[in-house]
């Protein structure tokens, strides 16, 4: 049983390669995957695959890349959608961009966290290369008492137990599989077992080449898609990584993604 803690199987990326990608999905066996919105105009997509694909929980968030095209009633909007079922993300901060309104991120990060808080729904949290900010953040506001998913964590080791602490999960991603990303495997080894997610990111963060078994063409501007059915590479290789059968992985990840994203199904 395979668990995908983030993708956005709606990105125009993939919507070429749709139809055989869900139909590989499927294939695998997948139980469950959180698709994530970025921004207000993309929801309805998300929404749509949820009512098509009962394995789709849907999630709705405006991404910190993403945030200075917003509509006006952008919380609106996603109150509304909320209504209807799903999970708060992808939110978050961003210091590694450039371009971006530092201070408007905040604004609008702590609007969904709080919105999250308050109907106690999962939070979805992008962060690169603000984990002071994202702490100081974290630590101050209400947080959902069933926790929140630091996607694809790149944090420091020492930042894990406090994020722990407040109800973080740690979804690791087959990227970090890259012989460069070390250093990001090593912090997998640290994270506890009841905090384990896994993820794709997909269409982003591809795996290195010689791992990817579903390729699929770049796209024109010659970037790297990745497919969301590398899943099965990314639970291999955390298994490895944590020196455990991949069915005793499978197994603790199943319980760690319901008690995360369980309520938070479409309605």
């Amino acid at each position: 049983m395979y668990l995908d803690a983030h993708n956005h199987l709606q990105d125009e990326w993939l919507a070429p390669h749709l139809p055989g990608v869900l139909a590989s999905l499927e294939h695998l066996g997948i139980a469950g995957a959180v698709v994530n919105g970025t921004i207000d105009g993309d929801w309805e997509a998300v929404a749509r695959l949820a009512r098509e694909r009962a394995w789709v929980i849907p999630s709705y968030g405006v991404h910190p890349w993403r945030i200075a095209e917003r509509a006006k009633d952008w919380e609106e909007q996603l109150r509304a959608r909320l209504d209807e079922g799903g999970a708060v993300g992808e939110i978050g901060l961003d210091r590694w961009k450039e371009g971006s309104d530092s201070a408007d991120q905040e604004i609008v990060f702590r609007a969904q966290l709080r919105l999250a808080a308050e109907r106690n729904l999962p939070a979805t949290i992008h962060c690169l290369r603000a984990w002071g900010a994202l702490w100081e953040i974290v630590r101050t506001e209400p947080a959902p008492a069933c926790g929140f998913l630091l996607h694809a964590y790149g944090g420091p080791v020492e930042m894990i137990e406090g994020f722990v602490g407040r109800g973080a999960y740690f979804s690791f991603n087959g990227s970090f599989l890259a012989e460069k990303r070390r250093r990001k495997r090593e912090t997998f080894r640290e994270v506890p077992l009841d905090r384990l997610l896994v993820e794709t990111d997909a269409p982003a963060m591809p795996l290195p080449p010689e791992l990817n078994r579903h390729p699929l063409p770049d796209t024109a501007e010659g970037e790297p898609v990745n497919h969301p059915a590398n899943l099965t590479v990314a639970y291999e290789g955390l298994a490895n990584l944590r020196g455990m059968p991949e069915d005793d992985l499978a197994q603790a990840v199943e319980g760690n993604f319901w008690r995360l994203f369980g309520k938070a199904g479409i309605r």
